[in-house]
């Protein structure tokens, strides 16, 4: 039996089944191991996952803190380039880091990589909550916490690739069944749970500090987002590498780049595509947020009441991203995801149809309800989906690199729609504050929501609960097949271990079998 996994006049699994694995001699590997804890089997998935927390509530955060600032600085802060780029230079940042960090987690060290995220978002955190600039001018403190949170978005960034790969090669161990929820549990729930976070811990400390002291409302609101990643700083260091990782890595050999881009090419598109279209709405619409609730309130509302409306919701995030989570292993990831955006969009449309009668200060509570399941489905389908598609399309050794550019897409379209956003609202019929300037956003994203459906249903694999083994016996043998040498795959103490029990193996007579790494 090779580990290879190939068979003469065979052809590789295909990707309608859920479990082929056994039929190539791949039960071999099976991560599952019955003699560990449930806790021992769990951690590693909670430990790289959460970090995405820190995703949720430093992305959300600075929402309230940019109304802040509207309050303070007045027209000094509104009419300069700063109000866009407070908000949406961490996007900028995320990319960067999750390019960076996919290519590191690939062809170095998914743990390593993950611990510099970590740090960098516990140092940038800080900084942001603290910056100042010469003599006290307002531009200086605006451009040093432009600059702090692009660096912020880099340790962001890193959580991607680094730790939601490693968080779904770790699913591996659990029992099958039950694999996509707890991926979808510390990952995208993670990051619904920093949103409504983001919105209440201002609430609470506008409470507390009262409207006088807003400036320290807002350094506190940035600094808390130092929490997060210290508390999962010692668990991270606990971490080893997936076996998936050990396994399969080609940080020892050259990654064959082209044979990868025509395997996976079309496959990666469509992926980036889905995300891209979800975050250009879910960022965008969650950054506004506050915005339209205050202008829907009035000016003469308090900013805690107005916060704590954002905190309402923000909460319909969890109730989509927790269902989502049992329903995508109930009916797998692709037709959760489809099905889910679809009703997204159609639930969209009537928004933006009730729209002229929503946005009035006595109907607040039907706009939040309303709105709130638009989230709630948003959250179900692509929201819970998208990031566990792509963490189980592509090969393991490819994986970190593959996520990170799926990633980087989602993070572009959120990037692009907190920028377009404003100039939807700013050029319709009546401007931002009319009843135009609510509905445009409404009718484009959920035009979008429509087309991210029809990608889905057409284009996407199906996924089941060994996907992740079932693409690395694919991709083995596609490399195969094309001439490239597999044997060079593996961390150097797996092949060493390979070759020992070769050689053992050889000694002892018989059919000889070239073994896997016990696990």
């Amino acid at each position: 039996m090779k580990f290879s996994m190939r068979r003469a006049g065979k052809e590789p699994p295909s990707p309608s089944g859920d479990s082929p694995i056994a039929e190539y001699g791949h039960d071999a590997v099976s991560l599952a191991n019955p003699q560990k804890s449930r806790w021992d089997r769990s951690w590693p998935t909670i430990a790289c996952g959460a970090g995405l927390f820190s995703d949720g509530y430093l992305n959300g955060v600075i929402g309230q803190v940019n109304t802040i600032l509207k309050q303070l600085y007045g027209k000094a802060y509104t009419n300069s380039p700063a109000q866009s780029n407070v908000t949406a230079i961490t996007f900028a940042g995320t990319v960067v880091g999750q390019l960076f960090f996919g290519y590191i987690s690939d062809h170095y060290s998914r743990k390593w990589a993950l611990m510099a995220s970590t740090l960098i978002l516990i140092l940038f955190a800080a900084l942001s909550a603290g910056a100042y600039g010469a003599g006290g001018s307002l531009g200086g403190m605006l451009a040093a916490l432009t600059a702090w949170r692009f660096l912020l978005g880099i340790g962001i960034g890193g959580e991607y690739p680094a730790g939601s790969v490693a968080c779904a090669e770790s699913t591996g161990e659990l029992k099958a069944g039950h694999r996509n929820r707890w991926f979808i549990m510390f990952t995208n729930v993670q990051i619904d749970a920093g949103s409504i976070l983001s919105t209440l811990v201002p609430m609470i400390l506008v409470l507390i500090c009262t409207e006088d002291h807003l400036r320290l409302v807002w350094r506190l609101s940035l600094g808390l987002g130092v929490v997060p990643p210290l508390s999962l700083l010692y668990l991270r260091l606990k971490l080893d590498e997936p076996e998936e990782f050990k396994r399969e890595t080609m940080k020892n050999t050259r990654t064959p780049w082209m044979l990868v881009l025509r395997f996976y090419w079309l496959r990666l598109a469509v992926v980036s595509l889905i995300w891209f279209i979800y975050d250009f709405s879910a960022y965008s619409f969650s950054i506004y947020a506050t915005q339209w609730i205050s202008v829907i309130l009035g000016d003469d509302t308090s900013l805690w009441r107005s916060f704590g409306w954002g905190t309402l919701v923000n909460a319909f995030y969890l109730p989509g991203a927790i269902a989502g989570a049992y329903i995508s292993d109930w009916i797998g990831p692709r037709r959760a995801l489809y099905i889910f955006v679809f009703l997204q969009g159609c639930v969209g449309f009537l928004m933006a149809g009730l729209y002229g009668v929503l946005d009035k200060p006595a109907n607040v509570a039907g706009f939040v309800v309303i709105y709130g399941i638009f989230l709630s489905l948003g959250e179900a389908g692509p929201g819970d989906n998208i990031g566990l598609v792509a963490s189980k399309t592509s090969a393991t050794a490819i994986r970190g690199q593959y996520y990170a550019v799926a990633a980087a897409c989602g993070k572009i379209g959120a990037f692009v729609g907190t920028y377009l956003f404003p100039i939807i609202q700013k050029n319709a019929p009546g401007g931002a504050d009319s009843t135009r300037g609510g509905q445009d956003p409404f009718f484009v994203s959920s035009s979008l929501c429509l087309f991210s459906a029809a990608l889905a249903y057409f284009m996407l694999p199906h996924i089941g609960q060994d996907t992740i083994r079932t693409e690395d016996v694919k991709f083995r043998e596609y490399l195969e097949s094309r001439g490239w040498d597999t044997g060079r795959m593996g961390s150097k103490g797996f092949q060493q271990g390979r070759s020992l029990e070769s050689v053992v193996d050889g000694e002892g007579g018989g059919k000889r079998v070239e073994p896997v790494e016990k696990v």
